[in-house]
């Protein structure tokens, strides 16, 4: 399965089905609520603008509203390959695993976070398989 996102992405389609399932729900509930957050900031901007005078717009209201838009594109697009994950991992679409669910931990550990400590925890289990650094090489 090939993704190519718009945006500029943490991680890959591919990364992205590398990862347990809870990581990809609790990552998919995490962006949603700050998708919602960031829906709430863009309607407060909209109406804080709305108010002005005309020709008196706040450059930095329009800036942060131009901002948010972008942002909102990639966290969007980043919750779609997330679905994708689970679709390529049998879980279905995902669409069941909204922001109701939390943490069973409590955390809001990123995706990139659990990619990187995952890479770490397959190094170390390869050098307990294999050895301290033991020359290098490929080892199949």
């Amino acid at each position: 399965m090939e993704f190519i996102p718009r945006y500029a992405q943490p991680f890959t389609l591919n990364e992205a089905i590398g990862l347990d399932v809870s990581v990809i729900v609790d990552e998919i509930a995490r962006l949603q609520n700050s998708l919602k957050h960031l829906r709430e900031t863009q309607t407060l901007l909209r109406e804080f603008q709305s108010q002005e005078a005309p020709g008196t717009a706040d450059p930095e209201v329009q800036k942060a509203l131009e901002e948010n838009e972008v942002v909102i594109g990639s966290q969007t697009e980043r919750i779609t390959i997330l679905r994708m994950a689970l679709a390529e991992k049998g879980v279905g679409d995902g669409r069941h695993y909204d922001a109701s669910r939390t943490s069973p931990t409590g955390s809001e550990e990123s995706i990139t976070e659990q990619r990187d400590s995952s890479i770490q925890t397959q190094a170390t289990d390869t050098e307990r398989q294999t050895g301290p650094e033991d020359g290098g090489g490929i080892h199949l």
